[in-house]
């Protein structure tokens, strides 16, 4: 019981420091799993282990393979998860090289990390590929994390998230036939076992996956699944379509999961945030439980065994001369730059699957007597706990050395997807902006959706919105929602993580029409609330620009919107296509040059308007 609950207490109190310290969770979970583990036995009386994962005839918590199975079904629900994540409008530019990633990318590793482990350490063939199949698969639950803290260019975000969680599976169906391969033996046997097995995982993956994500989505939408056991139902939805895959192919529900996971996470359904918020939760408690598990069950001989130079050497080969080549073939021909596939290229720490693998793998060959079956485990943990630590650790400096750190974040999130922030949103992508619009309203997000544009559902007032590594490059901060309250927070809450270029809110009734009570944040003008803005998109659905001569020409124009509800003034467009967001202080933008555009909302301007026309005949 009580080594249960201090795994429980570590791996939360990991989970903690780790937010602290702006360093993805592994790295002290496992720091954490070899201290209890392997490093307690030598300060203990009697040189057991603080906490002992497998039972010893003497104590332990899991009796046989049950660790392994427990291990099995957690990474399960963690990979459904990721997948749940991946969309498909992530990877419009960048799909051909996460495809080439995940296949050309996964080749390079297994033969070239293959290849360094039994010249350096002279291990057999066998052993030395299962060690480069586990290492081929980078993982979300690292990625992230790292991802969190720097701002990048979208398309590069995309990449390593996709390929994190797309390479889990293929890693492990790779391993799976290595493994096939050592237990079946070498030559003709083994040729038709491994395409056997091969067709069987795929097969069976996709079918159980697809098959069951569409169940589980008709359930949902029929409403025949209660709103309180939803997530519990699509908890035992997952683990059935992994154990039933299983069963039919060996290894094969990894792939199911994974497919579930997408397929649902690209449909429309209701709740799907919920469902989605609480797999977070569970993934997170799994991971702080397996990484302290998997750490523990290590031993000091195992980790006496590499403790040596060719050790070094290894981890250097695969981090600075497999992974970008890998990289750099994958991605050529591509749209991204030099500088981008070098920190793809740098940025490859592995995860859980390769470490709950290498343990289950390592310890089964083990078991059978096979020859250098020992250094698989502590091998892989190598790897895993040194690519985290680099890439944490200087995956931030790096992105800074290479020119791909965004030191100045150009995207805007629009709060609201109302049909103004939709019109708004629709002008900021014609004009090359990345613009996000967040609502929790479904409807207005689908709208938004169907003319083009990036949106998602989610609450403001839950965590999520900081942990969306796709929001890296935003800087400007724009709420505009119908309610002052909400807006007021976005922008409070908000403000130093997506508005460090500019948080914007609309004014409230109280506000509007008076100067004096004009909040620095305020927003287009200080005579327009939501409702105003509302009823001139109604009218008219439409934004339009007008040419500036210059700044007494831009505060006649701004004095006209004073005047004309049904003109609100949004941008200045610069001559070289700069926009520059209007505040409710507009009289403040100043040294305005000619050339300049002014971008409203409503009705166009009268050319026929005395104020204006005199200001047009200067030109």
């Amino acid at each position: 019981m009580i080594e249960l609950a201090g795994i429980v207490i570590l791996g939360i109190i990991a989970q903690w420091v780790a937010w602290r310290l702006k360093l993805p969770a592994i790295l002290p979970l496992i720091l954490i799993g070899l201290l209890v583990g392997p490093v307690s036995t030598l300060f203990t009386l009697d040189g057991s282990k603080l906490i002992e994962p497998i039972w010893n005839g003497k104590k332990g918590l899991f009796p046989g393979e049950g660790l392994y199975y427990f291990v099995s079904l957690a990474i399960s629900i963690i990979l459904f998860e990721g997948g749940l994540t991946l969309k498909r409008s992530e990877v419009s530019n960048v799909g051909p090289v996460i495809t080439k990633l995940i296949t050309v990318g996964s080749v390079v590793t297994f033969f070239g990390a293959g290849l360094a482990a039994h010249y350096i350490f002279g291990i057999t063939w066998q052993m030395s590929f299962l060690f480069s199949s586990l290492i081929i698969v980078t993982g979300p639950t690292v990625i992230t994390p790292i991802l969190r803290n720097i701002p990048l260019k979208k398309d590069v975000s995309a990449v390593l998230k996709w390929e994190g969680i797309l390479i889990d599976p293929i890693g492990a169906l790779v391993a799976v036939l290595v493994f096939e391969f050592i237990s079946v033996g070498e030559g003709e046997a083994y040729t038709m076992t491994a395409l056997v097995e091969f067709g069987k995982i795929l097969l069976f993956g996709f079918t159980f996956g697809f098959t069951f994500a569409h169940g589980l989505a008709f359930a949902i939408k029929k409403s025949l699944i209660p709103h309180y056991l939803l997530n519990v139902v699509s908890l035992s939805v997952v683990l059935l379509v992994f154990v039933e895959s299983d069963i039919f192919a060996h290894e094969s529900g990894l792939l199911a999961v994974v497919v579930m996971g997408m397929v649902l996470g690209n449909m429309n359904l209701p709740n799907i945030k919920e469902l989605l918020y609480f797999k977070e939760s569970l993934s997170v408690l799994l991971i702080s439980i397996l990484f302290i598990l998997l750490s523990a069950n290590i031993n000091m001989s195992d980790l006496e065994l590499i403790y040596n130079w060719n050790t070094a050497i290894l981890f250097l080969i695969v981090v600075f001369l497999i992974r970008p080549l890998g990289v750099f073939l994958s991605a050529s021909g591509s749209n991204l730059k030099f500088n981008e596939k070098l920190f793809i290229g740098w940025v490859g720490p592995r995860g859980i699957v390769a470490a709950g693998i290498a343990s289950l793998f390592g310890s089964k060959l083990m078991l059978r007597g096979e020859v250098d079956a020992e250094y698989i485990t502590p091998l892989v943990f190598m790897i895993v706990l040194g690519t985290v630590l680099l890439n944490a650790t200087t995956a931030r400096l790096f992105s800074r050395a290479v020119g791909v750190f965004l030191t100045k974040s150009e995207g805007i999130v629009i709060i609201g997807a109302s049909k103004v922030s939709r019109l708004i949103g629709h002008y900021l992508k014609k004009n090359g902006r990345h613009v996000v619009l967040i609502d929790n309203n479904e409807t207005n997000i689908n709208k938004a959706k169907k003319i083009g544009l990036e949106a998602f559902t989610a609450n403001i007032y839950s965590d999520s919105l900081t942990d969306n590594i796709e929001l890296n490059d935003v800087g400007f901060l724009m709420a505009l929602t119908g309610n002052s309250d909400i807006n007021k927070f976005a922008i409070k809450k908000f403000e130093k993580q997506f508005g460090e270029n500019g948080s914007f809110r609309l004014v409230d009734t109280d506000e509007m029409g008076d100067p004096d009570n004009n909040p620095k944040e305020g927003l287009f003008s200080h005579t327009d609330d939501f409702i105003k803005l509302m009823e001139a998109a109604r009218r008219y659905p439409a934004i339009h620009e007008i040419p500036i001569n210059g700044q007494e020409h831009y505060l006649n124009l701004i004095e006209i919107t004073k005047a004309d509800k049904d003109i609100i003034p949004i941008f200045l467009k610069t001559s070289d296509g700069d926009l520059k967001i209007i505040s409710s202080h507009s009289d403040q933008l100043k040294d305005v040059k000619k050339g300049s555009r002014l971008v409203y909302l409503g009705k166009m301007f009268d050319i026929d308007d005395a104020a204006l026309k005199a200001q047009v005949d200067q030109k």
